[in-house]
Order: C-alpha cells, then sequence, then structure tokens
C-alpha cells in the first residue's frame, strides 16, 4: 500500500496543481527560475482529491496535536481548506490575511479568537516559511497558542525548517518534494535524467538558473 505522501503526490501531478518543466523553468514573483510550480487551490475543483485532503489532513492534526480548540487558514490559499477541516473537526474558524484590512476595523484575523484558544494553522504550500509565520505571529498576538501548522505540501527548503525551529512552530505535511519526485518519476512525468536538476535546483533555489 503506498504512503499517503506519495499517494497525494500522484493525485496532485495528475490534475496538474504541481508542474515540472525543467528545461522550461517558470518565474515565481519572487523573480526565481523555478523547474516546479504549485497551485494546491485546483484541488478544490476535484471532489475527491478535496475530500481525500481534508480527511487526511485531520487525522494527521488529530494524530500529532490531539483536538485543538479553533482552525486558522492562511489567506489566500490555505482559506477553503482549512474550512473544510474545522467543519469536519467540529471547530471554531478563523482565517489569517496577509495584511490587514484597509477599511472597516481593519483586521487581520477574520472570524473570532479567544485569548488561550489553542490554534492549529493550515497552509496549502510551504515554500520560503515567511507568510505562514506571519500568521503564526498574528494569532499569537491575539493572545493564542499556535500548537502546530498542517500543510498540504512543502518544498523542503532548509530556510523554511531554519524559520520553523526558530519560531518553535511544529510543522506536519501531507506530502513534500522527495516524495513527489519519486511519484513523478514512477508514472513517467519526469525522466531519470531530470532528477539531478530537481534536487539541484532545492539545494539554491534563489541562485539556481537552467542549464548552470
Amino acid at each position: 500500500m503506498k504512503q499517503i505522501d506519495r499517494l497525494l503526490a500522484e493525485k496532485l501531478l495528475k490534475i496538474s496543481a504541481i508542474k515540472l518543466q525543467p528545461e522550461l523553468p517558470f518565474t515565481w514573483a519572487s523573480g526565481w527560475n523555478s523547474p516546479i510550480y504549485t497551485d494546491n487551490r485546483k484541488t478544490l475543483s476535484y471532489p475527491d482529491i478535496r475530500s481525500f485532503i481534508k480527511v487526511e489532513m485531520c487525522r494527521m492534526i488529530l494524530e500529532n496535536f490531539d483536538m485543538p480548540d479553533a482552525i486558522a487558514g492562511v489567506a489566500t490559499g490555505a482559506i477553503a481548506m482549512g474550512a473544510l477541516v474545522a467543519d469536519t473537526l467540529g471547530l471554531p474558524y478563523v482565517y489569517v490575511r496577509s495584511t490587514p484590512k484597509d477599511h472597516g476595523l481593519e483586521n487581520l484575523i477574520e472570524g473570532n479568537l479567544k485569548p488561550g484558544q489553542k490554534v492549529v494553522v493550515i497552509e496549502d504550500l510551504i515554500s520560503t516559511g515567511g507568510s505562514s509565520l506571519k500568521a503564526v505571529e498574528a494569532i499569537r498576538a491575539a493572545g493564542c497558542e499556535v500548537v502546530g501548522m498542517a500543510a498540504i505540501f512543502t518544498y523542503g527548503f532548509p530556510i523554511a525548517e531554519k524559520r520553523f525551529s526558530d519560531a518553535a512552530v511544529n510543522i506536519i505535511t501531507l506530502s513534500n518534494y522527495n516524495s513527489m519526485l519519486e511519484a513523478a518519476l514512477a508514472t513517467n512525468y519526469i525522466r531519470e535524467e531530470d532528477l539531478a536538476t530537481l534536487k539541484e535546483w532545492r539545494r539554491d533555489p534563489a541562485n539556481w538558473a537552467p542549464g548552470k
């Protein structure tokens, strides 16, 4: 039986939530060249995959964090999945904006958190960890305890791992870059000779260039 991380990676590749183009890299908003592009919001359009992620994320949360007091999604990619997880667990739900709303109450957190609540944060994708940790800071500033973060997928960048460690955030993910590479190779999505390029990029994504 396939492990969850490998099984989910296959599903993400199949619906192009993850795209790999080692020879024709993407350009991220940060300006980085990248042989991979990930958009896990596409999973919402596939009820079976959406449900699979929701159920497995709830299981993962309960196994690693017990039952929290509330769930928080990180805007915008994890708003919907966070709500699905909270609904399944029967818990209060909020989502955290990247910046405060520019009118009205200028909320950074949408919804109601009570000081002292134990919160699990939901993310769709872990890249460098910057935006994810801003959400953690906002929840802590509201007087709550972040008991952990659960994400659909992570690139596994060393800089992200260090940031989460420094911030004392316990993070768990359903799938990851290494499992995705295994799935991509097994399904002939990539060739054996592409592996070196894809692994090299992950080691230093900020300075990687195709053919370097």
